[in-house]
């Protein structure tokens, strides 16, 4: 099961608690009325679709109910960052976006007691 981090709940729950918002950080036409047709079929139905690191919109559908953003790596499926609306895009570290991690690295394995059962 995957969890997903609920920025505004501040804790991760079930992916069953979600539901997808389409992509994040898109910036609506100020002319919508004036605009072409064409114009109008990309902003409404044309996204990409990267693979790697992408930001989305989420909803907590069976919690606060809330619209938040999150960066989600489409090769692995983890969630890399979730954040509340509003705030900008988390920085993520990493030479490639498919390569990308948090900013704060994830806690390491202590090796010295790795595979050491009693």
């Amino acid at each position: 099961m995957l969890l997903i981090y609920c920025p505004y709940c501040e804790e991760d729950r079930s992916e069953l608690e979600f539901r997808h918002g389409g992509d994040a950080h898109i910036v609506r036409p100020t002319n919508m009325a004036d605009i072409s047709d064409e114009e109008f079929e990309e902003f409404f139905f044309l996204r990409d679709n990267p693979k790697g690191v992408i930001y989305e919109r989420w909803r907590h559908i069976h919690g606060c109910g809330r619209f938040f953003n999150a960066a989600r790596d489409t090769v692995s499926d983890r969630f890399l960052a979730s954040y509340k609306t509003g705030e900008p895009k988390p920085a993520l570290s990493g030479a490639s976006p498919a390569s990308a991690q948090l900013a704060e690295p994830p806690a390491q394995i202590d090796e010295t007691t790795e595979g050491t059962a009693k």
